[in-house]
């Protein structure tokens, strides 16, 4: 009765109702181009020269070679469907339109003697912050306190007591949210403070939430009093954007406390439950200045799913931070564009700058040729490149394409670590003692390229000694890879590993 009770309702659920949806709307368009293509013989001969126009069109944009060569490949080998193909799925787009947090420039605090500043002390780390500041649309931050978390429960308390501080405002933006311990301890506290006046804001992601919370839960917290916002709710109809998430995690706390990481609000990230293992995360809290970059963020975001115009009179959630931090910050915003890849480019530069040393945690390692390249080169260079990655997968199919990654890697001179426990879901890059990155951006195409991101760009600030020397203990729960542990004698195996990579592009 149980596994009757569970099939009807796998089977009635939203995932399964949106899916058929799709899958009926590709199935048609694919039997409609083929029998275009089978039945007029003039009619393949146009596919096949609209295959060949697309395919220069592909070759000559300025997106990743890899990209390149899975779509060209596509296109020309089924000229009937693959234009279609690639009309609804392979394009990234460039949607700016979406990122308004530019508009609150004028509430965001600049100062150009941060950055004189910083080029006194370090003229690579300089040339890094006018990039980010520069193609980010944001502000470089003194006076801002950073604090780093190691785990998921040495993060959550923390949380809680920060939202409980909360008087103006609390902002929250999340690909996942699950209910369980964790979200409705958040939940408890958000409702009472909604009831006190505090302006309490939410956006989560529609299809990061698809297995975790029900239709129309946005209706669900209305109705409590809380102010909410679905990222591109899914429908049972194919678009290109289904590709675009947000899968940012930002909160936001009266204006002067930010966090953001790896954290969703799942009960797994904090190890209330065992899922792939001991699941190891990251996240960081920062308190001043800085905050304002967050806050525009998650604004920007807002306003754009809400439809609505910049209201002049939300100065208020701008306020002048009265704390003293070292070193420097700069909150910055991934997006989907074609047009210069910040988030990628913040990796690259920090490896290319590198001189000693450069640490990396990564739940996924699909690399484009830049990213693989630029790692390659720093340890050519003579650079220490460390990266670990899970032991336990989440994805066992994404999981392949990471190790599938290692051999090239590991000839080059980089260092590969599996996390023996469970599955790391950090997202950190930690260099020279000095930079170090924390946030929601993954080494892989769909994080790169087409997801919303957020991070947080450090330089000699309090925490990047405990980012490091938490990578440094993780380190002592590895297993070191080498090169012998990627050869595959099966040769079916090694084919099999060799397209997953050509292919890896679309995961």
């Amino acid at each position: 009765m149980k596994l009757f009770s569970t099939i009807q309702k796998i089977i009635f659920s939203r995932i399964s109702f949106c899916a058929v949806g799709i899958i009926m709307q590709l199935l048609y368009l694919l039997a409609l181009f083929w029998m275009l293509g089978t039945m007029f013989s003039y009619s393949y001969f146009v596919f096949l020269v609209i295959g060949l126009l697309v395919a220069l069109y592909i070759i000559n944009r300025d997106i990743s070679p890899g990209y390149k060569l899975i779509w060209v490949f596509v296109v020309l080998s089924f000229p009937v469907f693959g234009c279609v193909f690639y009309w609804f799925y392979g394009k990234h787009g460039l949607y700016r339109n979406t990122i308004l947090h530019s508009a609150y420039n004028e509430f965001l605090y600049d100062d150009d003697g941060i950055a004189d500043n910083i080029l006194k002390e370090d003229e690579h780390a300089a040339k890094q912050a006018h990039y980010i500041r520069r193609n980010g649309d944001l502000r470089i931050y003194s006076d801002t306190d950073t604090k780093y978390f190691r785990n998921g429960e040495t993060f959550f308390p923390i949380l809680l007591e920060e939202l409980e501080k909360a008087e103006r405002s609390i902002f929250l933006e999340f690909f996942i949210i699950d209910k369980g311990y964790m979200w409705d301890s958040i939940i408890e506290i958000l409702e009472r403070k909604t009831r006190s006046g505090v302006d309490v804001r939410i956006i989560y992601d529609d299809f990061g939430c698809l297995m975790t919370l029900p239709r129309n839960y946005d209706a669900t917290l209305r109705r409590k009093g809380l102010k909410c916002a679905v990222f591109s709710r899914l429908r049972p109809y194919w678009s290109s954007k289904l590709n675009n998430r947000d899968h940012r995690k930002i909160i936001v706390i009266d204006g002067n406390t930010a966090f953001t990481g790896g954290i969703n609000l799942a009960d797994e990230y904090i190890n209330r439950f065992e899922k792939h293992g001991y699941w190891k995360d990251s996240a960081v809290m920062l308190k001043g200045e800085a905050v304002k970059g967050f806050t525009a963020i998650f604004l920007g975001m807002w306003k754009y799913l809400n439809e609505t115009s910049v209201d002049v009179h939300e100065e208020a959630f701008f306020p002048h931070c009265e704390v003293s931090g070292s070193g420097y910050v700069i909150p910055y915003a991934g997006y989907p564009s074609e047009d210069g890849v910040l988030a990628e480019n913040v990796y690259i530069n920090i490896l290319n700058s590198s001189s000693r040393y450069v640490y990396i945690t990564t739940p996924y390692l699909i690399l484009d040729s830049e990213m693989q390249e630029a790692l390659i080169l720093a340890a050519k260079n003579g650079i220490d490149v460390r990266i670990i990655t899970p032991h336990i997968p989440d994805k066992r199919a994404v999981h392949a394409v990471t190790r599938a990654n290692y051999r090239i890697l590991l000839m080059s001179g980089v260092r590969v670590y599996e996390f023996l426990p469970g599955f790391i879901h950090a997202k950190n890059f930690v260099c020279d003692d000095k930079i170090a990155v924390v946030g929601t951006v993954n080494l892989d195409f769909r994080s790169l390229y087409l997801h919303y991101e957020c991070g947080v760009w450090m330089y000699d600030t309090s925490c990047v000694s405990d980012i490091r020397e938490d990578f440094i203990l993780t380190l002592e729960q590895c297993k070191e890879i080498s090169i012998d542990d990627t050869y595959e004698r099966n040769i079916f195996k090694r084919i099999f590993w060799s397209v997953i990579r050509i292919f890896s592009p679309l995961m």
